[in-house]
């Protein structure tokens, strides 16, 4: 009994992605949808992914000079940690955990409202595969534009970094730089991205099957809205597990 629900629900979303992953009926009205999503979901996170890995990578920085080295170890230290935390963790598994709040809660919204408003059934009504029509373009979108968010993210950390050798006088600059370039390995870069392409999927497939399938009214819609992103956030936590024992073999 205790696994039913949860056997119930995965059965369901995977059928739901079973009508998704079709071909498109309409190519032209596909990639409009498409370059639609990639602005709204990828483009307009642009300016949140900045300021807050900004601001993580300053305070990374400062708390590992301030709390963490010491007299014994080298003053590049702290440059080559912040440079390991952002490419590692931060800038893919942490800050889609922050784009499940942000981007999953509009797109359970925006489909669970048009599910209540009838819209979806008359997408149906006319013949038209509305799971297909109405979530590909999102996933996609989203997919596409995450290697993006997560190269700003790591640039932004870095510069956020600078600052509190700039600004704040934390860190001698010459010694942050010596450390980000330390040892730097390219396939730790590629290492983050990689584990995006994943948690993109994860946020855009699992907000819209619970806003597609939402019953009931508005209630219901916030109510979808706040299961999509916890559980996105679950699956990301739990994905972003397996993923780095695999990738670090």
């Amino acid at each position: 009994m205790f696994l039913t629900k949860p056997l119930h629900t995965f059965g369901n979303y995977l059928m739901l992605m079973g009508k998704v992953f079709a071909r498109p009926e309409r190519m032209r009205s596909f990639f409009k949808q498409y370059f639609k999503e990639m602005s709204q979901l990828g483009v307009d996170s642009i300016g949140i992914v900045l300021l807050i890995s900004f601001f993580i990578g300053a305070v990374i920085c400062i708390q590992i000079k301030l709390n963490i080295q010491s007299p014994w170890m080298p003053r590049f230290v702290t440059g080559y940690t912040t440079r390991e935390i952002m490419l590692l963790e931060f800038s893919s598994a942490i800050m889609c955990l922050i784009l499940a709040g942000k981007v999953g809660s509009n797109i359970a919204s925006e489909l669970g409202t048009m599910r209540v408003t009838q819209q979806i059934d008359a997408l149906e009504i006319m013949g038209v595969n509305s799971a297909n029509f109405l979530i590909l373009p999102k996933i996609a979108g989203l997919v596409t534009m995450i290697p993006f968010l997560v190269t700003f993210s790591i640039g932004a950390g870095i510069i956020g970094a600078y600052a509190t050798g700039w600004f704040a006088d934390v860190i001698n600059p010459e010694d942050l730089t010596y450390g980000l370039q330390y040892e730097f390995t390219e396939w730790f870069v590629w290492y983050g991205i990689i584990k995006s392409f994943f948690f993109a999927f994860i946020i855009a497939s699992v907000s819209s099957f619970y806003g597609y399938t939402v019953e009931g009214g508005s209630i219901e819609v916030g109510k979808a809205s706040t299961d999509a992103v916890v559980h996105s956030s679950i699956l990301i936590l739990f994905s972003d597990l397996i993923l780095t024992h695999l990738l670090s073999i």
